[in-house]
């Protein structure tokens, strides 16, 4: 997830820097930094660095109100990426035994619960690999600790979605569709394709495998190429798997598709060019049909698997710089168009995603990438579409130098977004919002996420709004307020609570029952419930019920 490129001429840049910093050192993460899942930016031959519908707060829910009073919930995605690829995140070691394992995947969700977050997003196809048995893809050296393809015994994916449904918690998958091997330890070479699990696509295919230069490792890394309609399909059915077989509410995938550009090295893909260019002249609008044609096709087939499961990508922040095209935005860094070939754009205009969630890790008033220019030049993409905008938000570089030493950055940040009518936010990574350097997590969880939000909805899922539960109970004890109910047709449920003026959200859940740990005490509280369907459409309220003060 994490570069920044601000560059002329424009330079790779990499998720990992301040990833890997995380894992190692702060000492060694300029040197593990570039494979960073997310942030590299060179800024003019410099040395690197890195840099809808508004959120319905207070927007009216179910229709209806609670013992007079309207109902108010906010609508806004709130996430983060739990990263697999070099153990980043999770799990924290590989070959971890499947209970130590699990008993970590819990910490993080419930780190996300106590955050107020009400989406995740983990990483389950980072390189040609898979967290799940499947028929397409050998199992995850991340998770196994060893490329032999080995079954670690249980089912990651089958685990991780019900745990985080157990939650309320949206699961979203998130794929690299064409990574298919990356160099394993720090100083050590790419992988060979001998040294794949032989089970391995790129093994049994390798007429597909095209190998590119790694600037972070020593050696170079495999990749599927894009230009081979075969290739592609194969990496659009090897996700799809994943959609058939789990109940995962997303669909995502980070920036990485062609890779980004080493000096000096040109994606060895001719003889591609050659055999299927489909009359393309040009290899770079080759590439960039290439990509478009993955977007496309990924968009129609997981509708036509499953209509409510959402698909998202999170790109580079720079679509095209305004010198290079009037319909740029105001920066000065590498270019997804041009560099790395995604039409990020396009794809929003098209529809073809749900959302998108455009990497912006830079600070406000960063020169060649100004967070507070690059925000209004997405909220004005999206503008008149379907799509909804949450920004990819740079956690893991709080405390570098600079604005970044400022705990503040991210608080502002925030605000900025919920200004321009952004949807949403994803942090990056579950590591950095556990770490909460300098406070700075816990500064803008305190002012953005003190109450709880639901899911935005989106208009182009299925809608079936469930019918108003019935409160069968409410009573007060030492533990707080327990709400129980029945409701039909519900995926999960909102509770309110009468509060002056208004009912406001104060807890979601997916049973039957809820317990407000933060009722206040003195005089009596009134609560009302409301269902929700699979797409987070809110039915009418329930009768309201009322305890006695405490």
């Amino acid at each position: 997830m994490p570069p920044a490129h601000a560059s002329a001429p424009p330079v790779p840049r990499r998720r990992t820097r301040a990833l890997v910093a995380v894992v190692v050192a702060l000492a060694m993460a300029a040197a593990l930094g570039a494979w960073s899942l997310r942030d590299r930016v060179v800024i003019d031959g410099g040395t690197p660095s890195s840099g809808g519908t508004a959120p319905a707060a207070d927007a009216a829910a179910g229709g209806t109100d609670c013992a007079g009073r309207p109902a108010r919930a906010t609508r806004e995605l709130r996430g983060m990426w739990i990263t697999t690829v070099n153990n980043i995140d999770w799990p924290s070691r590989r070959g971890l035994p499947a209970e130590a394992a699990k008993a970590e995947f819990r910490g993080w969700l419930d780190l996300a619960v106590r955050r107020r977050h009400n989406a995740v997003f983990v990483h389950v196809r980072p390189s040609g690999d898979a967290l799940w048995p499947s028929n397409y893809a050998p199992w995850s050296e991340w998770l196994t600790g060893s490329r032999d393809g080995r079954d670690p015994g249980w089912d990651p994916m089958e685990f991780m979605v019900a745990e985080a449904h157990a939650r309320n918690l949206e699961f979203h998958a998130w794929f690299n569709p064409y990574r298919g091997g990356q160099p394993a330890t720090v100083g050590g070479p790419g992988p060979r394709v001998d040294q794949l699990a032989p089970n391995h696509p790129l093994r049994q295919h390798p007429d597909w495998l095209v190998t590119y230069p790694s600037a972070d490792r020593p050696g170079s890394r495999l990749y599927f190429n894009p230009g081979i309609p075969e290739a592609r399909r194969f990496v659009e059915d090897a996700m799809l798997e994943a959609v058939q077989r789990y109940d995962v509410d997303g669909v995502h995938f980070d920036d990485f598709f062609y890779p980004y550009p080493e000096a000096g090295q040109d994606f060895p893909d001719g003889a591609a060019f050659a055999r299927h260019g489909r009359g393309f002249t040009d290899k770079h609008a080759w590439r960039r049909d290439n990509v478009n044609t993955l977007v496309r096709e990924m968009s129609e087939r997981i509708k036509a698997i499953k209509p409510w499961v959402k698909f998202g990508i999170s790109p580079f922040g720079i679509w095209r710089n305004k010198r290079t095209d009037p319909a740029g935005s105001a920066s000065a860094g590498l270019q997804s168009y041009d560099d790395i070939y995604a039409d990020t754009r396009l794809w929003v205009r098209q529809q073809w995603l749900d959302y998108v969630v455009p990497q912006l890790y830079w600070h406000i008033g960063f020169g060649k990438a100004d967070y507070a220019k690059l925000l209004p030049w997405w909220a004005a993409t999206v503008r008149g579409t379907r799509v909804q905008l949450y920004i990819g938000q740079a956690d893991y570089r709080v405390g570098e130098r600079g604005a970044w030493r400022d705990p503040a950055e991210l608080d502002r940040q925030l605000a900025l977004n919920r200004r321009h009518g952004v949807s949403g936010s994803v942090h990056f990574s579950a590591r950095q919002v556990r770490a909460d350097k300098l406070g700075a997590v816990s500064r803008y969880s305190d002012a953005h996420y003190a109450a709880p939000a639901l899911p935005p909805t989106m208009a182009q899922l299925p809608a079936a709004p469930p019918p108003a539960p019935a409160i069968t109970g409410a009573r007060r004890d030492t533990g707080g307020v327990t709400v129980t109910w029945r409701g039909d047709d519900a995926v999960s449920f909102a509770v309110y609570r009468v509060d002056g003026d208004a009912a406001r959200l104060v807890g979601t859940t997916r049973g039957g029952d809820w317990v407000d740990r933060a009722a206040p005490a003195g005089g009596p509280l009134t609560y009302c419930v409301a269902g929700l369907d699979r797409s987070a459409n809110e039915g009418r309220l329930s009768a309201p019920v009322s305890v006695a003060a405490g």
